[in-house]
């Protein structure tokens, strides 16, 4: 087969051939891996809720709802029903007020609003100091742990604050974003029925002040 000339025109069909070549090698590989990475995700979700919930024997992803927040945005609910009744439920939450941009949260209660677990999805925060807020806030020490707490009595604060939970050491701006959150998610979860997602109406508010470095 004769070599095409070095020519504008031959160029760019050669391009061009190469071009649609690789988009349909993308596309093909796209579509074998879409379908994976989805139930990853969703297996990874549902593990998350399991996490953070009393057991259930519901399907929490097929009945999961939306609930306004006291600030007036709105979180995802995953209701958690045991032989029908319900036993409590999770709440993806977030906040955009952490040293690195945005924490992610799924967070946990029972269904008198005790706050049973949670798991951060997400964050950007400094290693080895927002980053232990996973670990920091489940530790049984001092004033650390937020699990047990009936945010009924009132929102989580830092006790540089004026609340009753320690900041991760040297990191108080991850802390309120934390807490944050987690405030956020009660008060998804409070001003809803759990078992209707109809929204009901709530006085909880979320409040973060102070500028202090990380």
């Amino acid at each position: 087969m004769a070599k095409l000339k070095s020519t504008l025109p031959n160029m760019f069909l050669s391009l061009t051939i190469i071009c649609v070549v690789a988009g349909a090698i993308l596309a093909g590989v796209n579509m074998y891996t879409t379908g994976p990475i989805a139930a990853t995700k969703a297996a990874a979700l549902e593990e998350a809720i399991k996490a953070v919930t009393p057991a259930f024997d519901n399907k929490p992803t097929e009945q999961a709802y939306m609930a306004v927040t006291a600030d007036g945005d709105s979180l995802k609910i995953y209701p958690a029903t045991k032989d029908g009744q319900f036993v409590g439920a999770a709440v993806e939450s977030n906040t955009k007020k952490g040293f690195s941009g945005e924490i992610k949260v799924i967070v946990g209660f029972d269904a008198t609003g005790k706050l049973l677990n949670y798991s951060v999805l997400q964050h950007a925060e400094t290693p080895g100091l927002g980053a232990k807020m996973q670990e920091w806030f489940s530790t049984d020490k001092n004033k650390q742990s937020v699990l047990g707490r009936k945010l009924a009595d009132g929102e989580l604060k830092v006790s540089k604050d004026g609340g009753d939970v320690d900041a991760i050491t040297a990191a108080t701006i991850t802390s309120r974003a934390f807490l944050n959150a987690v405030n956020r998610a009660y008060s998804a979860f409070s001003g809803t029925d759990g078992l209707t997602g109809a929204t009901a109406s709530s006085d909880n508010t979320t409040k973060e002040g102070g500028n202090d470095n990380e």
